[in-house]
């Protein structure tokens, strides 16, 4: 079974996928299995992936301590793993929310990744999403025929209250906004299995990560660790946007950050050729 017990022997799932050059991968969600990412366009051709689920996600275990379900917590996961590897360091690319827990591993232990890749990442320390920005990237869909529907599923989400099946029916109905073009046949690639199943996690996620102080004190973390950083995001990604991104870009002396003009919040599935292009680009300059 590929797993390891992590630190405090929760077990965490991972999968290897492809040859080549190690690069770790961690899902978003939060509680994402880590299975929706496919192998990124293409990416596990050229590639040894290695996919993780987080805690309490996936197949990965439950801990006892809701709170090491905390990204700034699971950091130390990924430590487990490199020593499980045996590897002296890897690349990383993360996905959505996973980017949190990627950052906080550069800050943590820094120099066990050569370069990183986060991919649509939704802030720095939290989720810094500009409220203004999606709204205006909602309503620019407004001549499509799903947009009725999906705005009032995001209006009734924006009520809160929900929960359980009602919860999932809702987020179901405002996925066309998450993507450039959609069509209803992409609702196959969001099975109900693959999200996370636990009410709590979310909120465990992202304890800890509110507050002007720990925003700063963390944007100075990521400064300090110097690892070079590629950041993508998708132009049409109503979910988190674009400016997360750049935030993120920013954080990072020498981040790169590359807007997929046809993309949403999946960019390895809209523009696979260009997310390949971007990402082996900039691994391939760290080996050489």
């Amino acid at each position: 079974m590929p797993s390891l017990p992590s630190y405090d022997d929760c077990v965490i799932w991972y999968e290897v996928h492809g040859e080549g050059e190690p690069l770790v991968v961690l899902p978003g969600g939060p509680g994402m299995d880590l299975r929706y990412l496919g192998d990124l366009g293409g990416l596990g051709r050229r590639r040894r992936l290695v996919l993780v689920d987080a805690r309490a996600a996936g197949r990965s275990g439950v801990p006892a301590d809701r709170g090491t379900v905390s990204f700034v917590e699971q950091a130390r996961d990924l430590e487990a793993l490199r020593v499980h590897l045996g590897l002296e360091r890897f690349d990383l690319l993360a996905h959505s929310a996973g980017c949190l827990t990627a950052q906080e591993y550069l800050a943590a232990f820094p120099g066990r990744a050569g370069r990183a890749v986060l991919v649509a990442p939704v802030g720095r320390a939290g989720r810094e999403v500009d409220e203004a920005e999606l709204a205006g990237l909602r309503a620019s869909r407004s001549a499509e025929p799903w947009y009725a529907d999906a705005a009032e599923a995001d209006r009734l989400l924006g009520l809160g209250g929900r929960s359980g099946e009602e919860l999932a029916a809702l987020r179901r109905r405002v996925l066309p906004f998450f993507w450039h073009r959609w069509t209803g046949e992409r609702l196959a690639e969001y099975p109900p299995r693959y999200a996370s199943a636990h009410p709590w996690l979310r909120e465990a996620f992202y304890a800890g990560s509110a507050g002007p102080r720990t925003l700063a004190e963390r944007v100075a973390r990521l400064g300090a660790a110097r690892t070079p950083v590629l950041v993508l995001a998708g132009a049409s990604d109503g979910m988190v946007g674009t400016a997360p991104a750049r935030a993120v870009a920013a954080a990072h002396p020498g981040g790169r950050l590359e807007v997929l003009a046809e993309s949403g919040h999946r960019p390895w599935v809209e523009e696979p050729e260009r997310f390949l292009a971007l990402v082996d680009g900039f691994l391939d300059a760290g080996a050489a």
